[in-house]
């Protein structure tokens, strides 16, 4: 038993956290399998767990507004590796440990100014964290998300720590929106530099959240991501900058740059323009433009993130300055992934065809207090 948590505790310290990351150095480990193009999605069914794909993840983000006029931003991300099976000295004991889970958990209290994150870390041996493979439920001890089969259903969000928590229900308001092309969002140039990846871009929200023993009855907006695959960050890859947008006239953007150790986006950079009615258009590297126009240098990890962006879509005729709602939205997961990252509530301003466009959304930043690596 003792073997098995400090071989537990030896992968955790590799591990990265987010799903994008892909590289092109051999193959993974048998039994994991690349994301290729060619995939057909199968819902209920690729709503939940991928077991010969190592890395996944179920990631949600949201804005929430509660009675009284106070605003929130909130973050509740799973995360599942898969243990090659060289690692498993155990089979078939029940103390197994054949994936890993994790999970981070954050609230912005926007109207109060502060940010509050927490983490969880286990594994899949008798019963204390786990996936359905047939739809979507995870969990990890009581923290959980799921949703009923029917793909318009709605999702439930479960989590808490000693100060935080939150319970959410999120309905889906116009369908899901597949990323990429072929089946694969690519990441790299390399054959199985991808993942599968698809998000929820609107869903509707409402319950409770709790701020140091403080209840809120909150309604919002949310996006979820799911993604999978077995790759890793390219050897001339540091990160990522990822970008969710949900603009008022119910369009949404997703956008990420790969960056290099240059600073250049990688040319394996894209995004999804979303329309009202669902209806998706797939953006190459050269169809947007994003430019930092400030930075925020963290106490903590002492990194330097950007902070304000201009994003650029001439096709779409779309001008937008993203604002961080707060600076200091820093997590530093030494409990459980050991990375570093910015994962922000934003507010967005810019026009479209000339005219005032609002809106809100989420950035990601990765690689930034250090690289991204296995």
């Amino acid at each position: 038993m003792m073997h098995v948590v400090q071989r537990v505790i030896v992968i955790v310290a590799f591990l990265v956290f987010d799903l994008s990351v892909v590289s092109g150095a051999g193959s993974p480990p048998v039994p994991f399998q690349f994301a290729t193009a060619g995939y057909r999605y199968n819902f209920p069914r690729d709503h939940g767990s991928h077991p010969t794909y190592r890395t996944e993840w179920w990631y949600y983000t949201g804005h929430l507004h509660s009675q009284s006029g106070r605003s929130f931003g909130f973050e509740l991300t799973f995360f599942r590796r898969g243990v090659p099976p060289d690692e498993i000295k155990t089979l078939p004991s029940k103390w197994s440990v054949k994936d890993l889970y994790l999970a981070h958990f954050a609230v912005t209290d926007i109207t109060g100014k502060r940010f509050h994150f927490s983490e969880k870390f286990s594994r899949e041996g008798l019963g204390k964290a786990g996936a359905d493979e047939s739809r979507l439920r995870v969990w990890i001890d009581d923290w959980r998300a799921e949703a009923s089969t029917d793909s318009t259903g709605s999702h439930a969000l479960v989590a808490h720590d000693e100060t935080h928590a939150l319970a959410l229900t999120l309905q889906p308001a116009k369908p899901l929106a597949t990323h990429g092309a072929a089946g694969i969002s690519r990441k790299g140039k390399d054959v199985g530099q991808a993942s599968h990846y698809y998000s929820f871009t609107r869903l509707a929200t409402s319950g409770k959240l709790t701020i140091d023993g403080e209840s809120f009855d909150v309604t919002g907006t949310s996006w979820m991501d799911h993604e999978f695959g077995s790759a890793e960050l390219g050897a001339d890859q540091v990160g990522w900058d990822w970008f969710s947008i949900q603009l008022e006239d119910d369009t949404e953007l997703m956008l990420y740059r790969m960056r290099r150790k240059d600073g250049s986006s990688d040319l394996a950079s894209s995004g999804t323009a979303v329309s009202p009615d669902g209806r998706t258009r797939h953006l190459e590297v050269t169809d947007f433009q994003i430019e930092s126009t400030g930075t925020w240098t963290s106490a903590e990890s002492k990194a330097t993130y950007p902070s304000r962006w201009r994003l650029k879509l001439p096709s779409l005729d779309l001008a937008l300055d993203v604002t961080p709602l707060l600076a200091g939205q820093e997590l530093r997961t030494s409990r459980s992934t050991k990375v570093s990252y910015w994962e922000g509530a934003v507010a967005v301003t810019g026009t479209r065809q000339g005219k005032p466009i609002k809106g809100q959304g989420y950035v990601e930043l990765t690689g930034y207090a250090e690289r991204l690596k296995m």
